[in-house]
């Protein structure tokens, strides 16, 4: 999912490696009393790509702290499961739980079949689409619009693959970032046309410009995508402590709390 100075760069939200931090500050979220059959000292890494806004980002202070880590604090408390935070990035995310360094991955990641191939998901937690990010004035209505446009897009996401499907593998006008404040940094630079990327990172991006002339467009042949946690397959230990405490979040309305907060109410 993601990847000179940016500006989103001047908001401090640099990617660091191997931070240990839980949401919002500190190293270790502590175990919930709803622990069934107890975690017992077992502290599991969580992975994440703290550079997608407002689902990862590292603050200033080095704090790692958005939708995201909120949910998972939220999962690990109800599942009463120990957890700490590492901001890998998004590559190493995926190596890390190939090596076994990292043992949960939740970075905004689209459960995809092809994922499902090598890693174990959980039940989803959000859902999204991709947007189109044009100028105001751009007489494009959909993404077959943007054809021998140059688009921006974060490599090995799914707005990638978007692109890669409506105008093949080797489009000369794709253009590949390694993290989506690079390409709408681009685009309000005038370097690409037009950047495909989720909804919720792409539209806080945006707004975050808020003298620049943009709109957004939602193709309707775009595919709902559904975010999950990640484990590596096979991994059936954590993954049943994680879709418990899941579970228990969505029943008690902590799951839609934290969506209100950074998305507003449904």
């Amino acid at each position: 999912m993601r990847i000179g100075t940016k500006w989103f760069k001047s908001l401090a939200l640099v990617v660091g490696v191997g931070v240990l931090l839980a949401g919002c500050g500190s190293g270790q979220q502590t175990s919930g009393s709803g622990s069934s059959g107890g975690a017992g000292d077992k502290v599991y890494v969580v992975g994440t790509d703290a550079a997608y806004p407002p689902f990862q980002v590292l603050e200033a202070d080095s704090k790692i702290t958005g939708h995201d880590i909120d949910v998972m604090n939220a999962i690990a408390e109800a599942g009463g499961f120990k957890i700490e935070w590492r901001n890998t990035g998004w590559d190493p995310l995926f190596d890390g739980l190939d090596k076994g360094t990292v043992d949960i991955g939740i970075s905004s990641i689209t459960i995809t079949e092809d994922r499902k191939k090598k890693y174990d998901f959980s039940d989803f937690y959000f859902e999204a689409n991709q947007l189109i990010l044009v100028a105001e004035d751009s007489p494009v209505t959909k993404l077959a619009d943007l054809k021998g446009k140059k688009i921006g897009v974060q490599a090995a996401t799914t707005g990638e693959e978007v692109v890669k499907k409506a105008f093949g593998d080797t489009y000369e006008g794709l253009k590949g970032y390694d993290d989506m404040p690079s390409s709408v940094d681009d685009f309000f630079n005038g370097r690409v046309d037009a950047v495909v990327g989720d909804n919720g990172v792409i539209a806080y991006y945006a707004k975050k410009n808020p003298g620049k002339k943009f709109k957004l467009i939602q193709d309707e042949s775009f595919a709902k995508e559904y975010y999950g946690v990640m484990v590596k397959k096979g991994n059936t230990e954590i993954m049943t402590k994680i879709n418990d405490g899941l579970k228990k979040i969505k029943e008690n309305g902590k799951l839609q709390e934290i969506y209100n907060q950074y998305f507003g109410n449904k």
